[in-house]
């Protein structure tokens, strides 16, 4: 038995899952010369595009991950949920997640899991090995525990986030440099506990991918010959030469795993959903002045949230319901209706299905559910805020958004075949990679290993 065997004190099949966030097969796909090393995976073991989630947010969508079920179970919808019974609304954090995460049922099999930058896990559990939230956290200080891994990540300048607000220059330069940056910091981590070795399951996730899809996305894909798609190519051959070194450290008792938690397209329009429904006369507010949910007026019929989630303003379920309940399901389906009619400046249609809550969510926290959720075709990226917008279509800075196809899934080992998969698959195959015992009625999904 080696040092690295004594460390474990385990010697069974091990996972290092490395998370992608928006990274969509088909760039994989499409550039195998600037993904030698997932390439290389793809044609040894198994890989493909999956389907996301309704909706495809990475608050909602990290958590449905890594517990495998949808959001009616986890109770994370999107960045902004709101509370039952209330108008108050509140950014969804890792103590809201209600469903079993993965590393939690590798740590109750006695086994070992570290867990860095993951988004939606602040603050950090201190029922693991090891863990460094991600997303949403406010520093390594507070998101890191034990006291040590804190220690020797701040003696090493990791770095949570990349600053996305220098995305909104028109020079992407400065914003790519910090991209850089903190994509070394992240590699540095991962390669000191990786080569620690003393885990069982490693699942860490790279967040800045998103963040660069977000501003960059659209001249790779639009302009191929601009300097931005030479930045955003070259920031991705680094992507990939990181995580081939990684997968050069891993034992062959370890099976590497790499995906995405949505794919990624070209924005074209943002959607002012909100906006939308003041013109078509569902959405009123009590003064002029009104920056947040709670401003609504009882009058209203339908409010937004945060992508594409819409609400009845139902009586007896909001505080100033206006829609009676005898009148819900009349209501919902003309609202519908009319989404599915949604039409852009160019005449396209903006959804590419609107999708009922018993269809998308089911469990036991289902009860925050929008009652409906807009799948926007590719280049519709549907906000939702409560200040107010002149036009319900216009542009920002970002030219990248969110899918739900397309997300990325890659296995180091042929025996998991990447087939008609999505999100809720990954939780029960990397238990079943492990040989981590579970009740397969637990999961939406259904593990990709052979039985």
């Amino acid at each position: 038995m080696g040092l690295f065997d004594r460390l474990r004190g385990d010697d069974g099949p091990r996972v290092a899952f490395f998370g992608i966030d928006g990274v969509p097969y088909s760039l994989i796909a499409d550039n195998p010369e600037v993904f030698p090393n997932l390439t290389d995976i793809a044609a040894g073991g198994s890989a493909g595009a999956i389907d996301s989630i309704v909706p495809p947010e990475s608050s909602a969508c990290w958590p449905a991950l890594t517990t495998g079920v949808n959001p009616g179970e986890t109770g994370v919808y999107g960045f902004q949920d709101r509370e039952n019974g209330s108008y108050d609304t509140y950014v969804p954090m890792g103590r809201d997640v209600r469903a079993t995460r993965i590393w939690d049922r590798v740590e109750n099999a006695d086994r070992n899991a570290s867990v860095m930058n993951v988004p939606v896990t602040f603050p950090p559990q201190r029922d693991v090995q090891r863990m460094v939230s991600g997303f949403l956290s406010p520093g390594v200080e507070k998101a890191a525990y034990p006291d040590e891994f804190r220690e020797q990540l701040e003696e090493n300048g990791y770095r949570i986030d990349v600053n996305a607000k220098l995305g909104h220059k028109e020079d992407k330069s400065e914003f790519m440099e910090d991209a850089h940056r903190t994509l070394d910091a992240r590699f540095e981590a991962y390669k000191q506990f990786i080569q620690q070795d003393d885990w069982d399951l490693f699942f860490g996730v790279f967040m800045t991918t998103d963040r660069v899809n977000h501003f960059l996305f659209g001249d790779y894909d639009e302009r191929p010959d601009s300097e931005e798609a030479e930045l955003f190519l070259e920031f991705y051959e680094k992507v990939d030469r990181y995580l081939g070194e990684l997968r050069a450290m891993l034992d062959e008792e370890t099976t590497m795993m790499v995906a995405s938690d949505h794919g990624f397209t070209t924005l074209h329009h943002e959607v002012h959903c909100n906006a939308w429904l003041q013109r078509e006369g569902w959405l009123e507010f009590d003064t002029d002045d009104h920056d947040e949910l709670g401003d609504i007026s009882e009058d209203a019929k339908a409010y937004s949230l945060i992508p594409g989630r819409f609400y009845l303003n139902l009586e007896g379920r909001e505080p100033n319901g206006g829609v009676p309940q005898d009148e819900y399901e009349e209501t919902r389906a003309e609202l519908k209706s009319m989404l599915e009619e949604m039409t852009g400046p160019d005449g396209e249609p903006v959804a590419d299905r609107v999708v009922t809550k018993e269809d998308a969510y089911r469990g036991a926290h289902d009860g925050i559910a929008p009652d409906l959720t807009v799948v926007p075709n590719h280049g519709f990226d549907l906000k939702s805020g409560f200040k107010g917008h002149d036009e319900v279509f216009d542009t920002g800075p970002r030219n990248g958004m969110h899918s739900f196809d397309n997300a990325s899934l890659l296995i180091d080992d042929p025996e998991a075949p990447v087939t008609d998969a999505d999100l809720f698959d990954i939780g029960p195959t990397v238990l079943d990679l492990m040989d981590v015992d579970y009740d397969r009625p637990e999961f939406d999904g259904r593990s990709l290993v052979k039985q």
